[in-house]
């Protein structure tokens, strides 16, 4: 399952906060061995998947770099391009 979660640092325009949720509820997911919690447990995934998107947003807002901001589009092209050259 972590395998879909992207970097998402050092992009122009930055990580949205539904980028920072999915990446954060993709890690709970892998981590809980669940992709749907139980009623009695969905308060503390919730919890979680909130903690974990206030660290990273924490985390992607004080990293810096001196590399120029990566193109979204252009890294999406590229990934297209290797998938379908894996799957052709």
């Amino acid at each position: 399952m972590c395998r879909n979660i992207k970097p998402l640092f050092n992009f122009d325009p930055p990580a949205t906060d539904e980028e920072i949720h999915d990446a954060a509820l993709q890690f709970v997911r892998k981590l809980s061995g669940t992709t749907r919690p139980s009623k009695r447990n969905e308060a503390a995934f919730e919890r979680a998947v909130g903690s974990i998107a206030a660290c990273a947003r924490e985390l992607l807002q004080s990293l810096e770099t001196s590399q120029p901001a990566r193109d979204r589009e252009e890294v999406a092209a590229k990934a297209r391009a290797r998938t379908a050259m894996r799957f052709a």
